[in-house]
C-alpha cells in the first residue's frame, strides 16, 4: 500500500471509529469498522490485527498534543490548569467513551495509549519547574497523585469531574505553603509548652 493512500485509509478508519462512538453504533467490530471506513475488512485486520490494537492507535492519535503543556510560572499554577484541561477533555462523552473502550478492549496497550501523552505532558511540567531552578514532586509521586485519580474518576465511576476537585489533587500533592508554615510553627509551639512544663515539673 503506497504512503498517500495508506495515509487515507488510516485517516478515514480514524474517523470512523470516532464517527460510531458518536452515534453509538453498539458493538464495534472490525467489519462495522470497515464498512462505516468504506475499506475492505481485511485490509484493516492486516493493518491492526484487531478492536484492540486499532482503538490504541486511535487513542495515541486523539490524544498527541491536544492539550497544550501550560507555563502560568509556577508549578503549582502550571498543574491546576493541566488538570483542569484534563477534566474537562474527560468529560466529553466521546473522548471518555474512547477511553473506556480502549482500556476495555486493549489492556496495557490501550492503557498505555490513553496514558502516555498525558504522562509526558507532566514530565515536561516538573523538567520546567527544575529549569526554574525549583524542587519538585517526581514525576512518579505526581503520576500517582494527579493523573491517576482523574483517570479513576473518569473510566470506573459516575462521579462529576469538576475543575475544583482537580484543583483538590494539586493541593494535596503541593500543600499550601502557608499551611505548611502554620503547621511548623504549631509543633514548634507544642515542643516549647511541652519543655516548660518539664522544667516546671522539675
Amino acid at each position: 500500500m503506497s504512503g498517500g493512500r495508506s495515509a487515507r485509509v488510516r485517516a478515514a478508519v480514524h474517523q470512523a471509529v470516532k464517527d460510531l462512538f458518536t452515534d453509538e453504533a453498539g458493538e464495534l467490530t472490525i467489519p462495522v469498522v470497515a464498512s462505516r471506513a468504506g475499506v475492505h475488512a481485511t485490509t484493516v485486520y492486516r493493518r491492526w490485527g484487531s478492536v484492540g490494537e486499532l482503538l490504541a492507535d486511535v487513542a495515541t492519535s486523539r490524544f498527541s498534543g491536544d492539550i497544550v503543556v501550560p507555563d502560568t510560572g509556577t508549578l503549582r499554577g502550571d498543574l491546576e490548569r493541566y488538570a483542569s484541561d484534563l477534566a474537562k477533555d474527560l468529560c466529553d462523552p466521546d473522548t471518555l467513551a474512547l477511553v473506556r473502550a480502549t482500556i476495555g478492549t486493549g489492556g496495557e496497550q490501550g492503557a498505555a495509549a490513553c496514558r502516555g501523552e498525558r504522562q509526558r505532558q507532566l514530565e515536561a511540567i516538573l523538567e520546567r519547574e527544575q529549569a526554574r531552578g525549583r524542587e519538585r514532586p517526581t514525576l512518579e509521586r505526581t503520576t500517582d497523585a494527579v493523573l491517576a485519580p482523574l483517570y479513576y474518576r473518569a473510566v470506573f465511576t459516575d462521579e462529576p469531574l469538576t475543575s475544583e476537585w482537580a484543583y483538590g489533587l494539586v493541593s494535596h500533592l503541593l500543600p499550601d505553603e502557608g499551611s505548611a508554615a502554620t503547621a511548623d510553627e504549631s509543633s514548634a509551639a507544642k515542643a516549647s509548652d511541652s519543655a516548660s512544663g518539664d522544667l516546671l515539673a522539675e
